[in-house]
């Protein structure tokens, strides 16, 4: 039975059903960043140094709020990459995070993220970076990073979701500012 279906089985009209699922669908957008023409993308090369990320997150039934996060990220003897970040979210004080990822050949990552609970899985495709680990509360996070041309900004989106349902959405581009 099609939704069509059942919503005419229960007196609603197929056109509101379908109006009604459109609108809750797009309360949290779920599409990613397509990857652009650019260099493939390394996390160490790219985060090594400052870089700061200037964003919008969007939490379900929450307005909007703008991001800043400023980074310092410096390379460690066995090539891994460690990024300390403030992360300034608009009405709430700033925090302090850790990323660690460490290459694992030249099309992975793992590592570690003080936000997180357990490990971080990345996963490069051309481009982008693709980061997957688990948060507090039993939210799901995936990063989508796409290099863009001249390799020195990424537009990150990071979809957060509880259940499968997608709660949360931060949209980033994040500029590499030096060494």
């Amino acid at each position: 039975m099609t939704t069509f279906d059942r919503a005419r089985r229960h007196g609603i009209a197929p056109l509101g059903a379908l109006i009604a699922g459109l609108a809750l669908g797009g309360c949290v957008s779920t599409t990613h960043v397509a990857s652009a023409p650019a260099p493939r993308f390394d996390a160490v090369a790219f985060f090594a140094g400052r870089s700061e990320g200037k964003g919008v997150l969007k939490i379900a039934l929450h307005l909007p709020a703008t991001t800043l996060v400023e980074g310092n990220g410096r390379v460690t003897d066995d090539g891994s990459i460690v990024l300390d970040q403030t992360v300034r979210r608009q009405g709430k004080p700033a925090t302090q995070r850790q990323w660690v990822l460490h290459p694992v050949g030249t099309e992975r990552y793992t590592g570690t993220l003080s936000d997180a609970v357990g490990p971080v899985d990345g996963r490069v495709d051309g481009s982008v970076l693709h980061l997957r680990f688990a948060m507090k509360g039993g939210l799901q996070a995936e990063q989508f990073l796409a290099l863009q041309p001249g390799g020195t900004v990424a537009q990150n989106v990071m979809i957060v979701r509880k259940m499968g349902v997608a709660v949360a959405r931060l949209d980033e581009t994040i500029t590499r500012l030096g060494r």
